[in-house]
């Protein structure tokens, strides 16, 4: 099983940046297909960006050309650097790990684009 917990969130002007990191511990972190999923008030959670174990990516429209996900395997952390962010981009962003069709989540962090 492993454990994730979300950092880097807070309150940005619309134009800035923001890098998320996930730190995974309890496991051994390369074997794990990782994302971002954000979710808004009043609406469903949604993919933001995956990566999987092979480097392979895929982002959702609405993000592709500003947001990056990457991983470090030797620090046990996935990072989604967000570039050009928009008011649209304010939610609670959250960490997925999945392995063998099990999904594990953080707890969250919130990203609010404001001025």
């Amino acid at each position: 099983q492993v454990q994730l917990v979300e950092s880097g969130g807070g309150l940005v002007q619309p134009g800035g940046s923001l890098r998320l990191s996930c730190a995974a511990s309890g496991t051994r972190f390369s074997i794990y297909n990782m994302g971002w999923y954000r979710q808004a008030p009043g609406t469903q959670r949604e993919l933001v960006a995956r990566l999987d174990t092979g480097g392979r990516t895929n982002y959702a429209d609405s993000v592709k050309g500003r947001f990056i996900i990457f991983r470090n395997n030797s620090r046990n952390t996935v990072y989604l650097q967000m570039n050009s962010l928009k008011a649209d981009d304010t939610a609670v962003y959250y960490c997925n790990a999945i392995l063998l069709g099990t999904a594990y989540w953080g707890q969250g962090t919130q990203v609010t684009v404001s001025s």
